[in-house]
């Protein structure tokens, strides 16, 4: 089947998945890679399959950087503690326990393979995050903790991963040079990110129409997430900075700019998202497929290391929240118990874990199989369906069960709160106006739109 029909297909299903879900009050991500993964048995889809190294330059810059736009520096900031004991220490803990147990469980497998496997399925998925969980009643504070974490961690893992694969090709041993090449990525690509958003903004600032404006915008994360890659950076890492850098340099008069911004990528990211997802499904269908006989061994191999995963945050999220509250900072999170362990449900995995598995070469540099290619994909599929679909079916079960859902729910209240005091002073300001009886039309409009981009941000009816 053609790759535009099949793609077109995706979208329409994805569209229809949206409705179907809200009635069912579950994830519609999830109902698409349930979909997605049956078209193996369609003839025609059979033979479907989507080159690795296409995977990761379509479909993560647009979801990473709608992510970032709705988080800033000052967030980002306040939660350093989050960035460095989650995305960095927890990231790198999950690689090493990753490694050791599918060392150990399969026969004849390197020690760099087995690393690159642990790069691959360690760092929980922004994109999954996102979509399955943050529309489900969680506090924000918990949401924004997984957004921060998922926005950094894949750099982290990506590191690993390619210097681990370099190894595993060249049959040489894996060693410390990773440190070397993280911190160059992390730099340059923060330099990168920093200098195209500056360009960004300067482009940005020279166009009269808004949706040329909005364009460079829709542009951007695709040119710098290149940009990175070929220079051998972090092109997550650079274009979360890209986003950031936008973000932070918006002038509070541009809410046209922002209102249609939005609603552009709000479309953008269902579409994409939907995309993604169908993929995974369907990658996981033909992931099955290879596997053959074979495929009840590789199964349990991929339990344990998802058990193993598991365990670990849960381990790790318990023991963060003593630091939490020896902070003091009401923004963080996890404060209890109960927060650990749904920040631990909800650390699913998903589109990039997918995109590297695919990406372990099927030789080495001699010409020669790459022992154990198959079972790694396997076992990746494996985790992806356990801290994917098993979550995002029971979240709702777990939310409520736990009874985290009534924190978000005072959450909201306050926020309205903020949002009806925010409204009234701004109208009994412009009411107090000395000789300004009325606003002229154009100006009332910019201010109708000012007070719907507030009730977006903090809810509440105007």
């Amino acid at each position: 089947m053609d790759t535009l029909v099949i793609l077109v297909v995706i979208a329409l299903v994805s569209i229809l998945m949206v409705g179907i879900a809200e009635r069912l009050d579950v994830a519609w991500p999830a109902l698409m890679v349930v979909i997605a993964a049956g078209t193996g048995l369609v003839p025609a889809w059979r033979d479907v399959h989507v080159e690795p190294d296409l995977i990761l330059p379509l479909f993560l810059p647009p979801l990473l950087f709608a992510t970032a736009q709705r988080t800033s520096w000052g967030l980002f900031r306040r939660r350093w503690r989050t960035l460095v004991g989650l995305a960095l220490l927890l990231t790198t803990a999950s690689i090493a326990v990753v490694a050791g147990t599918v060392w150990a469980l399969v026969p004849g497998l390197t020690f760099a393979v087995a690393v690159a496997i642990g790069a691959a399925v360690s760092p929980p998925d922004p994109v999954a995050v996102e979509a399955v969980a943050a529309p489900l009643g969680i506090p924000r504070r918990l949401v924004a903790v997984l957004q921060s974490e998922g926005l950094f961690n894949d750099a982290v893992a990506l590191v690993v991963f390619q210097t681990a694969v370099a190894a595993a090709v060249q049959q040489q041993p894996f060693g410390p040079g990773v440190l070397l090449r993280f911190g160059y990525g992390l730099v340059a690509a923060t330099a990168l990110g920093m200098a195209l958003g500056a360009a960004a903004v300067w482009l940005r600032g020279r166009l009269g129409a808004v949706a040329a404006r909005n364009a460079v915008t829709l542009v951007l994360p695709f040119a710098v997430y290149l940009a990175a890659e070929e220079l051998q950076a972090s092109g997550v890492v650079a274009v979360v900075v890209a986003a950031l850098h936008i973000g932070s340099r918006q002038e509070p008069e541009q809410v046209e700019d922002r209102l249609s911004g939005a609603a552009l990528w709000d479309v953008i990211e269902l579409l994409v998202t939907g995309l993604a997802f169908g993929l995974i499904g369907i990658e996981l269908g033909w992931a099955v497929r290879e596997a053959g006989d074979q495929l009840p061994a590789m199964l349990g191999t991929g339990v344990v290391v998802g058990l193993a995963l598991l365990g670990l945050r849960l381990a790790w999220l318990c023991g963060w929240t003593g630091v939490v509250r020896a902070t003091g900072d009401p923004t963080a999170a996890p404060r209890t118990l109960r927060e650990a362990v749904v920040l631990t449900w909800c650390g699913m995995r998903g589109l990039a874990t997918l995109a590297l598995a695919l990406a372990i070469p099927t030789t080495l540099e001699d010409g020669g199989p790459l022992p154990g290619r198959t079972e790694m994909v396997v076992v990746a599929s494996t985790v992806i369906a356990m801290t994917l679909l098993l979550p995002a079916f029971t979240l709702p079960l777990v939310v409520r069960g736990l009874g985290v859902d009534r924190e978000a729910e005072r959450e909201q209240a306050a926020e309205d709160r903020v949002a009806a005091r925010a409204r009234d002073a701004v109208v009994a300001h412009l009411r107090a106006l000395p000789g300004l009886p009325e606003l002229p039309e154009d100006r009332a409009a910019q201010v109708r739109a000012a007070l719907a981009e507030l009730e977006a941000m903090l809810g509440g009816p105007a």
